[in-house]
């Protein structure tokens, strides 16, 4: 019981895949008022993402992946947090495959992530008495059908667990299983982030992903593609929004232990387009696509449990949003032309 409460100054938080879109924003933000282990092995990030941290003394990069036990003792670089004294107050395990374009190959990671790195962060929270919040995913609910759009949390999904994409999406389900039964068996304060879609900075710009292949395309002056219809729609949270609402459920009590976060707001994704064509001040043009294999149609979260319990709702205009993302984009873009390292 002797970590349950920093000894020192500021308390220790982990962050799996912390040098990845979602995790590199949240250690940028926790920096404020704690000492942040920022733990990643590059498989699906970038150095680029932390870059910036790396200058604060209360930041440590390790390279590492989680899918191997944790020994937080083993790092000597860790000495001057005293971890070996009150080792971490809180751990928020982010650290997963979620390229659409580099899935196939990174099958077997994302199955670990969500095996072997579950139960290796978990442990570690047992170790520490450290509070612990997953990052899961939207496509634990399943399908969306026309009269089934909006789901609680107590809604039950219904996944393929032998299709392509099973590794993830069964993946995610067995992975809130772990965290389920360790709160059950071991009593410890672990909690379950339901994400919906979020953009904004730092996304990967090689990877498939909606929002940064729709700003490349416009920038490049080539067809916009949507890979569905005209109807095609999904919600869109922008990062710093999602972050606000990962360290409030950290902070919220231990009856807390499962929260939807993302926007409730449906969004044509033909509309997107042409404002990111307009912003941009672009001459593409928007084309439609057969949908892709790996790509799922997905639902909009109910937000009233994370308003009424976290009093938390996203407040960022899509349009401001998008051009902060498109400003970045425009950046990264000009250093990767320059010659500088992505990945």
């Amino acid at each position: 019981m002797m970590y349950e409460t920093p000894i020192f100054e500021k308390k220790n938080v982990l962050v799996t895949g912390g040098a990845g879109f979602l995790g590199s924003h949240l250690c940028e933000k926790l920096l404020a008022d704690a000492n942040v282990i920022c733990m990643d092995d590059f498989s699906n990030s970038s150095i680029q993402n932390i870059d910036h941290l790396l200058q604060y003394p209360n930041f440590e990069f390790i390279r590492y992946d989680v899918t191997s036990p944790i020994d937080l003792s083993s790092f000597e670089e860790l000495d001057k947090f005293k971890v070996q004294f009150q080792g971490v107050q809180e751990i928020y395990h982010l650290a997963c495959p979620t390229s659409p374009k580099n899935f196939e190959h990174l099958k077997i990671h994302s199955l670990w992530a969500n095996s072997k790195a579950m139960l290796n962060t978990l442990d570690l929270s047992v170790k520490y008495r450290a509070k612990y919040v997953f990052a899961s995913s939207s496509v634990v609910y399943g399908s969306v059908s026309e009269d089934h759009v909006f789901f609680k949390e107590d809604d039950e999904g219904k996944v393929n667990h032998l299709a392509p994409r099973s590794c993830y999406d069964e993946g995610k389900r067995f992975a809130e299983t772990c965290v389920d039964t360790y709160r059950q068996v071991y009593n410890v304060d672990a909690k379950i982030a339901r994400i919906f879609s979020t953009y904004g900075p730092r996304m990967r710009l090689d990877d498939g992903l909606l929002i940064p292949d729709f700003i490349i395309s416009a920038i490049d002056g080539k067809d916009v593609v949507i890979y569905g219809d005209e109807d095609l729609e999904q919600s869109l949270c922008y990062v710093s929004d999602m972050i606000d609402g990962l360290i409030r459920l950290m902070r919220s009590g231990p009856n807390v232990s499962l929260v939807n976060i993302g926007s409730d707001e449906k969004v044509k994704m033909v509309d997107v387009a042409h404002k990111i064509i307009e912003m941009t001040g672009s001459l593409s043009q928007v084309r439609f696509e057969q949908p892709l294999a790996f790509l799922t149609k997905k639902g909009m979260p109910d937000l009233q449990r994370a308003k009424e319990i976290l009093g938390w709702l996203p407040l960022i205009r899509l349009s401001d949003g998008l051009q902060q993302t498109i400003d970045y984009t425009i950046a990264s873009k000009e250093m990767l032309r320059f010659g500088g390292n992505y990945s």
